[in-house]
């Protein structure tokens, strides 16, 4: 998992799809963090993308470094802790304008039952499972 999460850091973006009606959806996220061994997004509540995984939270994200891209898949689950909300608003200061531990809108959320593939042109794909 730590592997999956450097790729990801070093990306900067990625994108994540979720699925609303049937219609895929994919939109540019940037925040990645771990905290007690487990892989975090970010995002708020009060937007559509975490509508969307609420009602069907199997997502995949996808992110390119240049050379490789990397695609992980799994499910994502909802933390409500205040603990892993303030490790991901100290790993990244500048949403602290929008958002907050204690607020009712921040919503964190970690990967369970993920399948990263890591892939180029030069070689065969990496399977990591986590």
């Amino acid at each position: 998992m730590n592997e999956v999460y450097e790729f990801i850091k070093k990306c900067g973006t990625y994108y994540l799809a979720t699925v609303e009606d049937g219609q895929p959806r994919v939109r540019p996220f940037g925040t990645i963090n771990v905290f007690e061994d487990k892989l975090y997004i970010q995002t708020g509540k009060s937007k559509e993308v975490s509508k969307q995984i609420q009602k069907n939270p199997k997502v995949e994200l996808c992110c390119f470094d240049g050379n490789q891209w990397l695609r992980l898949a799994g499910e994502l689950v909802r933390d409500d802790r205040i603990e892993p909300k303030e490790a991901m608003l100290n790993a990244y200061p500048q949403l602290k304008g929008m958002y907050s531990a204690t607020d009712d809108n921040t919503e964190v959320l970690y990967f369970k039952n993920a399948t990263a593939t890591v892939s180029s042109f030069a070689a065969a794909p990496k399977v990591i499972k986590f």
